[in-house]
């Protein structure tokens, strides 16, 4: 029988402290709780992780002093041989980062707080010197976070592999990556005031960081203006971001401009060729570009080396060439964000502002067209153009355009150009200007890449787009059409335009084939729009007015090497100038001469196309299907490869439905290709 020895509560308490004994509980946690215990960092709150605060219990030193001094600190774990080494360098990353971010907080640190501290030149001169010597000792510290990662990630005992699951494995990485970031970001803001030279090594302390382009071949240290962190990007617009895992640091490069380039250049002979396309005044190279930055010791035989050497290597690798990156003999993902670039082009150009401006500016030129490519061009990437509608810009392609950069099989495979136009351009001068643009850059493409020139590009337009896409892949000389026209007009010198050089090639097209050879047309009033002549259409008609100055140059461009006397201007106005030189939403009204010369205009055999027509009406029959801009009728174009009619508004290309339309016809191009096997 066993028996039970009672004591007073006042004894217990007293037997427990002589015991030494410590008195534990359970209880139940939130999951959350739990989760935050394990993967919180400096990087989510204002304190070390666990992981961290563990190693410091060691040695009885509180996490706020060695924050402060992390050199002491260190110093001290590393005198006890029961820490091991993944714990030591672990530790190190996290107190040298926290380090730096105490420090940015700092207010010796912020630039703008000590200006307004500036009372003499003796004062700038001691608060100047207080913020160099603070930013220095961030630079410092973000360099020692960075080795001490590095070490730990590749140089500790246990390699890479055998921590695949740890959390600790995952935290460091991100000490590394922001690290980098910060550094950069700290870089960039001191060589504010003068140029950036990336040719000569960044200096930090006793450090020299040498910028390695080999793994960016299309790149060279004069063309980088920037390097910009993407880690503290938000993007407002963009319906998700498109990135991939692994390891690196992800940045996009921002592009030095070659040249300003003026949006209201009307050229009235857009064939007059550059030697360069990035000499040419309406055609844009990439302005921000992808990038993954890694940086390692060039010396790293030993632990020593790598926490000490003064030469590291700070490599720039194209993401959208390299899937993996080497390090330490091993094969690692390479992480990248392919959302970035684009977003920065968006929000700094803001063609979305522009588009509605010009649409209605009766002052200044014309917003003439202008070609964007999104990346450096890759001879083996397919061309992917998009021409967007009326009173819009390529931020109607957001949805797609991300869509592509998300999708590794259409991200490894195209690459995509973006038009610009204004719309209130006639339609015929719009195509003439963005068929030359293209034109001359596939022709200057193809000498630079005699064995990979430009192949097998998918043109794919929206609306108003649309029907300039058409009119882009048809062999079609409207000339007599535009000549019995006139006739009827009573235009007595009509016979005359046939004589137009340059009048002439506006109106005797030829299709962009090779290398066009498949097209999408979304939403596209191929026959005009009852829409273009409602009343309340007509009053923004009567509002949108093409200025004088390009009325001017039109009639000076098609009537170029003709004797005056031939002609009476006034009567060219008055006829070919008020039927065939009117502005875009006028063209698309079903009444107009552009409409009827034009709606049978024949696309040439070469060319694959594809219809994605909306319609927002419960209605299964062709004659009461609309998007309630643009009718079924209308949209549908006999032929067509494939047809589909999405639930929708005249917008469609924004919807879910329409993006996924447009991958599986991208993937179908791949399939006959043989690039790609669903």
């Amino acid at each position: 029988m066993i028996q039970y020895t009672y004591l007073p509560i006042g004894l217990t308490v007293i037997v427990l402290a002589l015991s030494g004994c410590q008195v534990v509980s359970v209880k139940q946690q939130k999951l959350g709780i739990t989760m935050s215990s394990e993967r919180d960092s400096i990087l989510t709150q204002d304190k070390l992780s666990e992981a961290s605060l563990n190693v410091l219990s060691m040695t009885g030193r509180e996490a706020k002093k060695c924050i402060v001094d992390p050199e002491g600190c260190l110093h001290d774990i590393q005198q006890i041989p029961e820490v091991p080494d993944e714990q030591f360098l672990s530790t190190g990353s996290e107190i040298y980062l926290a380090n730096a971010n105490q420090l940015k907080s700092d207010s010796q640190c912020n630039a703008k707080n000590l200006e307004k501290k500036f009372k003499d030149d003796q004062t700038k001169q001691e608060i100047t010197q207080q913020y160099q010597s603070c930013m220095r000792n961030q630079l410092e510290a973000l360099n020692q976070s960075i080795r001490y990662s590095y070490a730990y990630l590749f140089s500790s005992k246990r390699p890479p592999q055998q921590r695949l699951f740890d959390n600790r494995q995952v935290q460091v990485r991100d000490f590394y990556n922001q690290a980098i970031a910060n550094l950069i970001n700290i870089y960039n803001d001191q060589t504010t005031q003068a140029p950036t030279n990336f040719n000569k090594p960044i200096l930090i302390g006793k450090s020299r960081y040498h910028i390695d382009l080999s793994q960016y071949p299309s790149l060279h240290l004069d063309q980088v203006d920037k390097l910009i962190s993407t880690y503290n990007l938000k993007f407002s617009g963009l319906r998700s971001m498109s990135r991939r895992d692994g390891f690196g640091s992800e940045f996009v490069i921002e592009m030095k401009k070659d040249q300003e380039k003026q949006f209201n250049q009307y050229m009235p002979n857009p064939f007059v060729q550059s030697k360069d396309l990035k000499d040419h005044p309406n055609i844009h190279q990439a302005l921000y570009v992808p990038a993954t930055i890694v940086i390692e010791p060039q010396h790293k035989n030993s632990l020593k080396e790598i926490l000490n050497d003064s030469d590291l290597q700070l490599r720039v690798i194209d993401p959208n060439l390299y899937l993996e990156i080497h390090i330490e003999q091993q094969k690692y993902p390479l992480a990248a964000n392919f959302s970035a670039p684009y977003g920065l082009w968006l929000a700094n150009n803001k063609l979305g502002a522009s588009a509605y401006l010009s649409l209605i500016d009766r002052e200044k030129n014309l917003v003439m067209p202008h070609l964007f490519m999104l990346e450096p061009y890759n001879p083996n990437k397919k061309i992917i153009v998009m021409i967007h509608g009326l009173a819009s810009s390529p931020e109607a392609w957001i949805a797609v355009t991300n869509d592509i950069m998300g999708d590794t099989t259409l991200r490894d495979n195209f690459q995509v150009w973006q038009i610009f136009y204004s719309t209130n351009m006639p339609i015929i001068e719009s195509r003439y200007q963005i068929y030359a643009l293209l034109k001359q850059s596939f022709d200057q493409l193809a000498v630079q890449f005699p064995n990979k020139p430009p192949s097998h590009t998918v043109l794919i337009g929206h609306s108003m787009g649309g029907v300039i896409s058409r009119l882009l892949v048809s062999d079609n000389d409207f000339t007599p059409q535009i000549l019995e026209y006139l006739q009827k007009k009573d235009f007595k010198q009509y016979q005359e335009i046939k004589d137009f050089p340059l009048a002439h090639q506006r109106l005797a097209m030829h299709a962009l084939v090779p290398p066009v050879d498949r097209a999408i047309f979304i939403s596209s009033p191929f026959q005009g729009t009852d829409y273009a002549d409602r009343w309340f259409t007509l009053v923004a008609r009567k509002i949108i007015r093409l200025p004088q100055s390009f009325i001017s140059a039109t009639l000076d461009t098609i009537t170029h090497g003709i004797n005056s006397e031939q002609l009476n201007p006034k009567e060219l106005i008055d006829h070919f100038g008020r039927d065939l030189i009117q502005n875009g939403p006028s063209d698309l009204s079903k009444k107009s001469a552009f409409t009827q010369i034009t709606e049978n205009a024949q696309i040439s055999p070469q060319v694959k196309y594809h219809l994605i027509i909306g319609n927002n009406t419960d209605a299964i029959d062709p004659d009461k299907m609309t998007d309630g801009v643009v009718t079924y009728q209308s949209a549908h174009l006999d032929h067509a490869q494939s047809e589909k009619i999405i639930h929708g508004g005249h917008s469609i290309q924004y919807t879910p439905e329409a993006v996924l339309e447009l991958r599986r016809i991208l993937r179908l191009h791949l399939t006959e290709l043989g690039k790609y096997q669903p």
